[in-house]
Protein backbone atom coordinates (compact mmCIF):
# COMPACT_ATOMS: atom_id res chain seq x y z
CA UNK A 1 0.00 0.00 0.00
CA UNK A 2 1.03 3.72 -1.14
CA UNK A 3 1.39 5.25 2.63
CA UNK A 4 1.37 8.76 1.85
CA UNK A 5 2.62 11.91 4.27
CA UNK A 6 0.69 12.58 7.71
CA UNK A 7 0.64 16.00 8.57
CA UNK A 8 -0.28 18.33 11.10
CA UNK A 9 -3.31 19.87 9.39
CA UNK A 10 -2.67 23.99 9.11
CA UNK A 11 -5.90 25.57 9.39
CA UNK A 12 -7.06 28.83 8.29
CA UNK A 13 -10.71 28.49 9.59
CA UNK A 14 -11.57 28.59 13.37
CA UNK A 15 -14.55 25.89 14.24
CA UNK A 16 -16.70 28.50 15.32
CA UNK A 17 -16.53 29.60 11.82
CA UNK A 18 -16.92 26.15 10.09
CA UNK A 19 -20.12 25.75 12.10
CA UNK A 20 -20.97 28.91 10.62
CA UNK A 21 -20.13 27.79 6.80
CA UNK A 22 -22.03 24.35 7.04
CA UNK A 23 -25.57 26.10 8.06
CA UNK A 24 -24.79 29.30 5.01
CA UNK A 25 -24.62 25.74 3.07
CA UNK A 26 -27.54 24.58 4.19
CA UNK A 27 -29.19 27.52 4.35
CA UNK A 28 -28.72 28.31 0.06
CA UNK A 29 -29.96 24.37 -0.55
CA UNK A 30 -33.24 24.98 1.32
CA UNK A 31 -33.17 28.60 -0.94
CA UNK A 32 -32.33 29.32 -3.09
CA UNK A 33 -31.78 25.31 -3.98
CA UNK A 34 -30.37 24.21 -6.80
CA UNK A 35 -31.71 24.40 -10.45
CA UNK A 36 -31.49 20.21 -12.04
CA UNK A 37 -31.17 19.84 -15.08
CA UNK A 38 -31.77 16.09 -15.06
CA UNK A 39 -35.44 15.05 -14.82
CA UNK A 40 -34.08 11.52 -12.79
CA UNK A 41 -32.31 13.25 -9.79
CA UNK A 42 -35.35 16.02 -9.57
CA UNK A 43 -37.67 12.66 -9.04
CA UNK A 44 -35.20 11.14 -6.79
CA UNK A 45 -35.17 14.74 -4.63
CA UNK A 46 -38.89 14.87 -4.79
CA UNK A 47 -39.37 10.89 -3.50
CA UNK A 48 -37.43 11.90 -0.46
CA UNK A 49 -38.67 14.65 0.90
CA UNK A 50 -37.18 17.72 -1.44
CA UNK A 51 -39.69 20.73 -2.30
CA UNK A 52 -39.58 20.85 -5.98
CA UNK A 53 -40.92 23.02 -8.41
CA UNK A 54 -41.04 22.30 -12.47
CA UNK A 55 -40.09 24.49 -15.20
CA UNK A 56 -39.28 25.04 -18.79
CA UNK A 57 -36.31 23.07 -19.20
CA UNK A 58 -35.36 22.40 -15.80
CA UNK A 59 -36.74 21.89 -12.14
CA UNK A 60 -35.98 24.28 -9.23
CA UNK A 61 -35.47 21.66 -6.07
CA UNK A 62 -35.05 22.75 -2.21
CA UNK A 63 -33.65 20.34 -0.18
CA UNK A 64 -34.11 19.89 3.42
CA UNK A 65 -31.53 20.14 5.96
CA UNK A 66 -32.96 17.22 7.34
CA UNK A 67 -32.00 15.01 3.99
CA UNK A 68 -28.55 16.74 3.37
CA UNK A 69 -27.85 15.82 6.76
CA UNK A 70 -28.56 12.13 7.23
CA UNK A 71 -27.20 12.01 3.43
CA UNK A 72 -23.96 12.96 4.75
CA UNK A 73 -23.55 10.68 7.33
CA UNK A 74 -24.12 7.73 5.06
CA UNK A 75 -21.40 8.79 2.94
CA UNK A 76 -18.18 6.60 4.09
CA UNK A 77 -15.34 7.80 5.56
CA UNK A 78 -12.98 5.42 4.27
CA UNK A 79 -12.15 4.32 0.48
CA UNK A 80 -10.69 1.92 -0.61
CA UNK A 81 -9.00 1.98 -4.07
CA UNK A 82 -7.08 -0.76 -5.68
CA UNK A 83 -4.22 -1.38 -8.47
CA UNK A 84 -2.82 -3.36 -10.64
CA UNK A 85 0.02 -3.87 -8.41
CA UNK A 86 -1.32 -4.01 -4.86
CA UNK A 87 1.85 -2.44 -3.35
CA UNK A 88 0.14 0.45 -5.21
CA UNK A 89 -3.39 0.13 -3.21
CA UNK A 90 -4.76 3.32 -1.51
CA UNK A 91 -6.64 3.79 1.57
CA UNK A 92 -8.18 7.48 1.80
CA UNK A 93 -9.44 7.89 5.58
CA UNK A 94 -11.63 11.22 5.40
CA UNK A 95 -10.60 11.57 9.42
CA UNK A 96 -6.80 11.35 8.92
CA UNK A 97 -4.57 13.91 7.19
CA UNK A 98 -2.56 12.13 5.10
CA UNK A 99 -1.88 13.36 1.52
CA UNK A 100 -1.29 11.52 -1.65
CA UNK A 101 -0.32 13.35 -4.88
CA UNK A 102 -1.98 12.53 -8.13
CA UNK A 103 -2.44 13.44 -11.85
CA UNK A 104 -5.37 15.17 -13.40
CA UNK A 105 -7.18 17.70 -16.03
CA UNK A 106 -7.98 15.94 -19.58
CA UNK A 107 -5.44 18.53 -20.99
CA UNK A 108 -6.13 19.75 -24.82
CA UNK A 109 -2.71 20.69 -25.92
CA UNK A 110 0.80 18.53 -25.77
CA UNK A 111 3.76 20.97 -24.92
CA UNK A 112 6.78 19.43 -27.31
CA UNK A 113 10.27 20.20 -26.21
CA UNK A 114 13.02 19.70 -28.69
CA UNK A 115 16.37 21.29 -28.25
CA UNK A 116 18.12 23.11 -31.43
CA UNK A 117 21.70 24.86 -31.16
CA UNK A 118 22.25 28.59 -31.57
CA UNK A 119 24.92 30.58 -32.45
CA UNK A 120 24.90 34.85 -31.03
CA UNK A 121 25.31 37.14 -33.83
CA UNK A 122 27.33 39.61 -31.74
CA UNK A 123 29.63 37.25 -29.80
CA UNK A 124 29.63 33.96 -32.37
CA UNK A 125 29.22 31.64 -29.05
CA UNK A 126 27.00 28.73 -29.84
CA UNK A 127 24.52 27.44 -27.55
CA UNK A 128 22.04 24.85 -26.57
CA UNK A 129 18.07 25.81 -26.18
CA UNK A 130 14.94 24.67 -25.96
CA UNK A 131 12.37 24.54 -28.51
CA UNK A 132 8.42 24.09 -27.56
CA UNK A 133 5.72 23.37 -30.24
CA UNK A 134 1.94 22.71 -29.50
CA UNK A 135 0.01 20.13 -30.43
CA UNK A 136 -3.00 18.56 -30.38
CA UNK A 137 -3.01 15.50 -27.74
CA UNK A 138 -2.99 11.55 -29.17
CA UNK A 139 -3.80 8.02 -27.42
CA UNK A 140 0.05 7.58 -27.61
CA UNK A 141 0.33 10.43 -25.42
CA UNK A 142 -2.13 9.31 -22.63
CA UNK A 143 0.13 5.94 -22.65
CA UNK A 144 3.59 7.70 -22.54
CA UNK A 145 2.01 9.99 -19.78
CA UNK A 146 1.11 6.81 -17.61
CA UNK A 147 4.16 5.10 -18.61
CA UNK A 148 6.15 7.91 -17.02
CA UNK A 149 4.09 8.35 -14.08
CA UNK A 150 4.55 4.52 -13.66
CA UNK A 151 8.37 5.33 -13.28
CA UNK A 152 7.72 8.62 -10.63
CA UNK A 153 8.10 7.82 -7.59
CA UNK A 154 5.80 10.70 -5.93
CA UNK A 155 2.86 10.03 -7.99
CA UNK A 156 0.76 7.79 -6.13
CA UNK A 157 -2.28 7.69 -8.30
CA UNK A 158 -3.25 8.48 -12.11
CA UNK A 159 -5.90 10.35 -13.74
CA UNK A 160 -5.99 10.57 -17.24
CA UNK A 161 -4.69 13.86 -17.83
CA UNK A 162 -4.86 13.57 -21.88
CA UNK A 163 -7.88 14.57 -24.28
CA UNK A 164 -6.61 12.11 -27.21
CA UNK A 165 -8.16 13.45 -29.86
CA UNK A 166 -7.27 11.30 -32.76
CA UNK A 167 -9.26 10.72 -35.65
CA UNK A 168 -10.33 7.31 -35.01
CA UNK A 169 -11.97 8.28 -31.46
CA UNK A 170 -15.42 8.56 -31.63
CA UNK A 171 -17.60 9.17 -28.47
CA UNK A 172 -18.10 5.19 -28.72
CA UNK A 173 -14.86 4.21 -28.02
CA UNK A 174 -13.13 6.91 -26.10
CA UNK A 175 -13.60 5.57 -22.92
CA UNK A 176 -12.77 2.04 -23.52
CA UNK A 177 -9.47 3.51 -24.98
CA UNK A 178 -8.17 6.03 -22.55
CA UNK A 179 -8.96 3.28 -19.49
CA UNK A 180 -7.14 0.77 -21.42
CA UNK A 181 -4.01 3.29 -22.27
CA UNK A 182 -4.05 3.98 -18.92
CA UNK A 183 -4.23 0.75 -17.12
CA UNK A 184 -1.61 -0.92 -19.56
CA UNK A 185 1.01 1.54 -18.98
CA UNK A 186 0.50 2.06 -15.28
CA UNK A 187 0.26 -0.36 -12.17
CA UNK A 188 -1.29 2.75 -9.82
CA UNK A 189 -4.60 3.82 -9.10
CA UNK A 190 -6.39 5.11 -11.96
CA UNK A 191 -9.55 7.37 -12.33
CA UNK A 192 -11.37 9.03 -15.05
CA UNK A 193 -14.29 10.99 -16.06
CA UNK A 194 -16.90 9.41 -18.26
CA UNK A 195 -17.24 10.86 -21.95
CA UNK A 196 -20.37 8.27 -22.72
CA UNK A 197 -22.71 7.23 -19.92
CA UNK A 198 -23.78 4.69 -21.79
CA UNK A 199 -20.07 2.92 -21.64
CA UNK A 200 -19.49 2.64 -18.04
CA UNK A 201 -20.80 -0.78 -18.04
CA UNK A 202 -18.08 -1.79 -20.69
CA UNK A 203 -15.53 0.11 -18.41
CA UNK A 204 -16.11 -1.70 -15.75
CA UNK A 205 -16.24 -5.17 -17.25
CA UNK A 206 -13.02 -4.48 -18.46
CA UNK A 207 -11.27 -3.25 -15.22
CA UNK A 208 -12.90 -6.65 -13.44
CA UNK A 209 -10.81 -8.48 -15.94
CA UNK A 210 -8.17 -6.85 -15.55
CA UNK A 211 -7.77 -7.45 -11.75
CA UNK A 212 -9.58 -10.47 -11.51
CA UNK A 213 -12.59 -9.20 -9.59
CA UNK A 214 -10.39 -8.03 -7.05
CA UNK A 215 -12.69 -6.34 -4.02
CA UNK A 216 -10.94 -3.11 -4.21
CA UNK A 217 -11.91 -1.16 -7.66
CA UNK A 218 -8.64 -0.67 -9.74
CA UNK A 219 -10.64 2.47 -11.25
CA UNK A 220 -12.72 5.03 -9.88
CA UNK A 221 -14.64 7.95 -11.42
CA UNK A 222 -15.13 12.00 -11.38
CA UNK A 223 -18.38 13.60 -11.70
CA UNK A 224 -18.19 17.28 -12.65
CA UNK A 225 -22.00 17.64 -11.09
CA UNK A 226 -22.34 20.90 -10.80
CA UNK A 227 -22.26 24.08 -13.41
CA UNK A 228 -21.53 26.77 -10.83
CA UNK A 229 -24.14 28.53 -9.74
CA UNK A 230 -25.94 25.64 -8.18
CA UNK A 231 -26.88 24.40 -11.54
CA UNK A 232 -26.95 20.37 -11.83
CA UNK A 233 -25.68 19.63 -15.16
CA UNK A 234 -28.09 16.70 -17.32
CA UNK A 235 -25.00 14.81 -18.71
CA UNK A 236 -22.70 14.41 -15.66
CA UNK A 237 -25.54 13.89 -13.29
CA UNK A 238 -26.86 10.54 -14.93
CA UNK A 239 -22.48 9.81 -14.75
CA UNK A 240 -23.04 10.25 -10.79
CA UNK A 241 -26.59 8.30 -10.59
CA UNK A 242 -25.27 5.48 -13.07
CA UNK A 243 -21.86 5.13 -10.91
CA UNK A 244 -23.45 4.94 -7.76
CA UNK A 245 -25.53 2.21 -8.32
CA UNK A 246 -22.76 0.52 -9.70
CA UNK A 247 -21.39 1.12 -6.10
CA UNK A 248 -18.31 2.32 -7.54
CA UNK A 249 -16.24 5.15 -6.08
CA UNK A 250 -16.78 8.91 -7.38
CA UNK A 251 -15.54 12.31 -7.24
CA UNK A 252 -18.52 15.12 -6.66
CA UNK A 253 -16.09 17.47 -8.34
CA UNK A 254 -17.36 21.30 -8.44
CA UNK A 255 -15.40 24.36 -9.72
CA UNK A 256 -17.02 27.71 -8.84
CA UNK A 257 -15.16 30.26 -10.21
CA UNK A 258 -14.44 33.33 -6.75
CA UNK A 259 -15.66 36.57 -9.11
CA UNK A 260 -18.03 35.23 -11.52
CA UNK A 261 -20.02 31.84 -11.14
CA UNK A 262 -19.65 32.61 -6.84
CA UNK A 263 -18.64 34.87 -4.74
CA UNK A 264 -14.93 36.37 -4.39
CA UNK A 265 -14.90 36.55 -0.89
CA UNK A 266 -13.34 33.67 0.89
CA UNK A 267 -16.26 32.73 3.46
CA UNK A 268 -18.94 33.20 0.48
CA UNK A 269 -17.20 30.49 -2.20
CA UNK A 270 -16.20 28.39 0.35
CA UNK A 271 -19.83 28.28 1.55
CA UNK A 272 -21.45 28.06 -1.98
CA UNK A 273 -19.03 25.54 -3.19
CA UNK A 274 -19.70 23.32 0.41
CA UNK A 275 -23.59 23.42 -0.96
CA UNK A 276 -22.87 22.55 -4.27
CA UNK A 277 -20.82 19.30 -3.24
CA UNK A 278 -23.06 18.56 -0.34
CA UNK A 279 -25.91 18.49 -3.25
CA UNK A 280 -23.61 15.80 -4.97
CA UNK A 281 -23.39 13.63 -1.89
CA UNK A 282 -27.28 13.68 -1.01
CA UNK A 283 -27.76 12.06 -4.84
CA UNK A 284 -25.33 9.98 -4.62
CA UNK A 285 -26.55 8.38 -1.03
CA UNK A 286 -30.10 8.45 -2.48
CA UNK A 287 -29.02 6.54 -4.94
CA UNK A 288 -27.22 3.79 -3.32
CA UNK A 289 -26.58 4.32 0.71
CA UNK A 290 -22.98 3.82 1.42
CA UNK A 291 -21.94 5.01 -2.21
CA UNK A 292 -17.97 5.95 -1.80
CA UNK A 293 -17.90 9.75 -2.42
CA UNK A 294 -14.90 12.07 -2.27
CA UNK A 295 -15.38 15.65 -1.42
CA UNK A 296 -13.97 17.43 -4.82
CA UNK A 297 -13.07 21.31 -4.08
CA UNK A 298 -11.88 22.99 -7.03
CA UNK A 299 -12.65 26.23 -6.71
CA UNK A 300 -10.78 29.29 -8.41
CA UNK A 301 -10.47 33.12 -8.72
CA UNK A 302 -11.83 34.89 -11.82
CA UNK A 303 -9.23 36.95 -13.61
CA UNK A 304 -11.55 40.63 -14.24
CA UNK A 305 -10.14 41.59 -17.28
CA UNK A 306 -11.43 38.80 -19.23
CA UNK A 307 -12.95 36.58 -16.78
CA UNK A 308 -10.36 33.45 -17.01
CA UNK A 309 -9.27 31.26 -14.52
CA UNK A 310 -6.14 32.91 -12.14
CA UNK A 311 -5.12 29.53 -10.78
CA UNK A 312 -1.94 31.30 -9.68
CA UNK A 313 -3.91 33.74 -7.69
CA UNK A 314 -2.74 33.41 -4.00
CA UNK A 315 -6.46 33.64 -3.41
CA UNK A 316 -7.44 30.40 -4.88
CA UNK A 317 -5.04 28.76 -2.12
CA UNK A 318 -7.08 30.43 0.32
CA UNK A 319 -10.58 28.77 -1.41
CA UNK A 320 -8.61 25.18 -1.07
CA UNK A 321 -7.50 25.37 2.49
CA UNK A 322 -11.81 26.21 2.94
CA UNK A 323 -12.94 23.05 0.66
CA UNK A 324 -10.46 20.97 2.80
CA UNK A 325 -11.57 22.25 6.23
CA UNK A 326 -15.25 21.38 4.93
CA UNK A 327 -14.32 18.00 3.65
CA UNK A 328 -12.53 16.99 7.49
CA UNK A 329 -15.84 18.52 8.98
CA UNK A 330 -17.97 16.08 7.39
CA UNK A 331 -15.38 13.19 7.42
CA UNK A 332 -15.49 12.76 4.01
CA UNK A 333 -12.06 12.18 1.78
CA UNK A 334 -11.15 15.39 0.05
CA UNK A 335 -9.84 15.43 -3.54
CA UNK A 336 -8.23 18.79 -3.97
CA UNK A 337 -6.03 20.69 -6.42
CA UNK A 338 -2.69 21.41 -6.04
CA UNK A 339 0.27 22.31 -8.90
CA UNK A 340 -1.45 24.53 -11.27
CA UNK A 341 -0.25 27.72 -12.66
CA UNK A 342 -1.19 30.26 -14.88
CA UNK A 343 2.53 29.80 -17.38
CA UNK A 344 2.75 28.75 -20.25
CA UNK A 345 5.88 27.18 -20.57
CA UNK A 346 8.20 25.31 -17.67
CA UNK A 347 10.97 27.60 -15.88
CA UNK A 348 10.97 30.29 -12.93
CA UNK A 349 7.14 31.41 -13.19
CA UNK A 350 5.73 27.81 -13.01
CA UNK A 351 7.76 26.76 -10.56
CA UNK A 352 6.76 29.78 -7.80
CA UNK A 353 3.40 28.98 -9.23
CA UNK A 354 2.82 25.30 -8.34
CA UNK A 355 5.04 25.37 -5.05
CA UNK A 356 2.76 27.49 -3.47
CA UNK A 357 -0.34 25.42 -3.91
CA UNK A 358 1.84 21.84 -3.08
CA UNK A 359 3.06 23.80 0.09
CA UNK A 360 -0.40 24.87 0.68
CA UNK A 361 -2.79 21.89 -0.05
CA UNK A 362 -0.30 19.14 1.38
CA UNK A 363 -0.54 21.29 4.55
CA UNK A 364 -3.92 21.27 4.59
CA UNK A 365 -3.94 17.74 5.33
CA UNK A 366 -6.27 17.07 1.77
CA UNK A 367 -5.92 13.19 1.31
CA UNK A 368 -5.90 13.00 -2.74
CA UNK A 369 -4.59 16.44 -4.26
CA UNK A 370 -4.90 16.16 -8.09
CA UNK A 371 -3.41 18.24 -10.71
CA UNK A 372 -0.27 18.02 -9.11
CA UNK A 373 2.28 16.81 -12.34
CA UNK A 374 2.77 18.70 -15.61
CA UNK A 375 0.41 21.35 -16.06
CA UNK A 376 0.89 24.96 -17.69
CA UNK A 377 -1.62 27.39 -18.63
CA UNK A 378 -4.02 26.23 -16.34
CA UNK A 379 -5.25 22.72 -17.35
CA UNK A 380 -5.12 23.47 -21.04
CA UNK A 381 -1.40 22.14 -21.51
CA UNK A 382 0.47 18.81 -20.88
CA UNK A 383 4.35 19.20 -20.30
CA UNK A 384 6.19 15.81 -20.37
CA UNK A 385 9.24 17.98 -18.84
CA UNK A 386 7.14 20.15 -16.36
CA UNK A 387 5.65 16.19 -15.14
CA UNK A 388 9.00 15.45 -14.45
CA UNK A 389 10.02 18.23 -12.78
CA UNK A 390 6.69 18.41 -10.37
CA UNK A 391 7.76 14.85 -9.05
CA UNK A 392 10.81 16.35 -7.82
CA UNK A 393 9.42 19.06 -6.08
CA UNK A 394 6.88 17.01 -4.62
CA UNK A 395 9.30 15.00 -3.47
CA UNK A 396 10.56 17.83 -1.71
CA UNK A 397 7.32 18.78 -0.30
CA UNK A 398 6.98 15.22 0.93
CA UNK A 399 10.00 15.38 2.53
CA UNK A 400 9.22 18.50 4.60
CA UNK A 401 6.33 17.30 5.98
CA UNK A 402 7.31 14.11 7.10
CA UNK A 403 6.84 14.30 11.44
CA UNK A 404 10.40 14.20 12.58
CA UNK A 405 11.09 11.63 15.09
CA UNK A 406 12.30 14.50 18.04
CA UNK A 407 13.69 11.84 20.44
CA UNK A 408 15.63 10.02 18.39
CA UNK A 409 17.17 13.55 16.72
CA UNK A 410 18.05 15.07 19.97
CA UNK A 411 19.92 12.14 21.34
CA UNK A 412 21.72 11.42 18.13
CA UNK A 413 22.60 15.35 18.10
CA UNK A 414 24.02 15.83 21.62
CA UNK A 415 26.20 13.00 21.20
CA UNK A 416 27.18 14.81 17.87
CA UNK A 417 27.80 18.06 19.51
CA UNK A 418 29.89 16.52 22.74
CA UNK A 419 32.12 14.62 20.03
CA UNK A 420 32.49 17.86 17.72
CA UNK A 421 33.28 19.73 20.83
CA UNK A 422 36.63 17.53 21.43
CA UNK A 423 37.71 17.97 18.20
CA UNK A 424 40.07 20.36 16.47
CA UNK A 425 38.19 21.07 13.35
CA UNK A 426 35.23 21.61 15.18
CA UNK A 427 33.14 20.45 12.22
CA UNK A 428 30.04 17.94 11.77
CA UNK A 429 30.71 17.10 7.79
CA UNK A 430 31.10 13.34 8.52
CA UNK A 431 27.78 13.02 10.88
CA UNK A 432 25.95 15.28 8.19
CA UNK A 433 27.29 12.68 5.11
CA UNK A 434 25.58 9.67 7.17
CA UNK A 435 22.37 11.20 8.06
CA UNK A 436 22.03 12.48 3.97
CA UNK A 437 22.83 8.77 2.55
CA UNK A 438 20.14 7.51 4.99
CA UNK A 439 17.21 8.78 2.96
CA UNK A 440 16.29 11.36 5.63
CA UNK A 441 16.99 14.44 3.82
CA UNK A 442 15.40 16.79 1.53
CA UNK A 443 16.35 15.55 -1.93
CA UNK A 444 18.71 16.62 -3.51
CA UNK A 445 17.69 18.99 -7.32
CA UNK A 446 18.91 16.71 -9.34
CA UNK A 447 18.56 19.33 -12.59
CA UNK A 448 20.50 22.17 -11.29
CA UNK A 449 21.82 24.28 -13.54
CA UNK A 450 20.84 27.39 -15.28
CA UNK A 451 17.20 27.29 -16.77
CA UNK A 452 18.25 26.16 -20.13
CA UNK A 453 20.35 23.68 -18.93
CA UNK A 454 17.88 22.64 -16.32
CA UNK A 455 15.13 21.53 -19.24
CA UNK A 456 18.09 19.67 -21.13
CA UNK A 457 18.88 17.38 -18.40
CA UNK A 458 15.43 16.58 -17.69
CA UNK A 459 14.52 15.89 -21.38
CA UNK A 460 17.01 13.20 -21.03
CA UNK A 461 15.50 12.27 -17.76
CA UNK A 462 12.09 12.01 -19.74
CA UNK A 463 13.75 9.67 -23.15
CA UNK A 464 15.21 7.42 -20.32
CA UNK A 465 12.07 6.78 -18.33
CA UNK A 466 10.00 6.01 -21.79
CA UNK A 467 12.24 3.83 -22.86
CA UNK A 468 12.26 1.77 -19.69
CA UNK A 469 9.58 -1.04 -19.33
CA UNK A 470 6.75 -1.03 -17.44
CA UNK A 471 4.45 -4.34 -16.41
CA UNK A 472 2.05 -4.46 -18.76
CA UNK A 473 -1.37 -6.42 -18.65
CA UNK A 474 -0.48 -10.02 -19.13
CA UNK A 475 -1.08 -11.02 -22.37
CA UNK A 476 -3.82 -14.35 -22.03
CA UNK A 477 -5.65 -11.39 -20.32
CA UNK A 478 -5.60 -8.50 -23.28
CA UNK A 479 -6.75 -11.97 -25.63
CA UNK A 480 -9.73 -12.03 -23.57
CA UNK A 481 -10.40 -8.43 -23.66
CA UNK A 482 -9.92 -7.58 -27.36
CA UNK A 483 -12.80 -9.25 -28.70
CA UNK A 484 -14.91 -7.63 -26.23
CA UNK A 485 -13.68 -3.98 -26.72
CA UNK A 486 -12.95 -1.73 -29.25
CA UNK A 487 -9.37 -1.05 -28.35
CA UNK A 488 -7.09 0.25 -30.79
CA UNK A 489 -4.72 -1.60 -32.29
CA UNK A 490 -1.36 0.35 -31.92
CA UNK A 491 -2.22 0.49 -28.29
CA UNK A 492 -2.48 -2.89 -27.52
Amino acid sequence: MREGVLVKPYERLEKEEVDRIHEASLSILADPGILVHNGEASKIFEDNGADVSAHDGYWQVSIPERLVEECVKKAPSVIKLGARNKENNLIIDGKEPRVRFGTGSETNVILDMDVEDFVSKKSGIERQFPVFQRRRGTVQDLCQSARLCEHLGNIDFFIRNVNIQDEDITADNKDVNKVYASLNNITKHVMAGLTNTSKLDDVIEMAELISGGRKEPIISFIACVTKSPLQFVRDSTQNLIEVARRGYPVVISVSPQGGSTAPIQEAGMVAQQNAEILAGVTLSQLVREGTPVFYGSNPLRVRMDNLDNMYGAPETNQYYIGGVQMAKYYGIPCYSAAGVGDSKFPGIEATAEKMMSHLFSSLTGAQYVHYAFGLLEGTNTLSFEQLILDDLHVGFCKSMLRKQNIEVELRDSLEEIREVMGTSHKMFTRYARKYMRSGAFIPFYSFGGDGNETLIRVRARKEELLSTQVDEIPEDIKKELFPKFDVLERIR
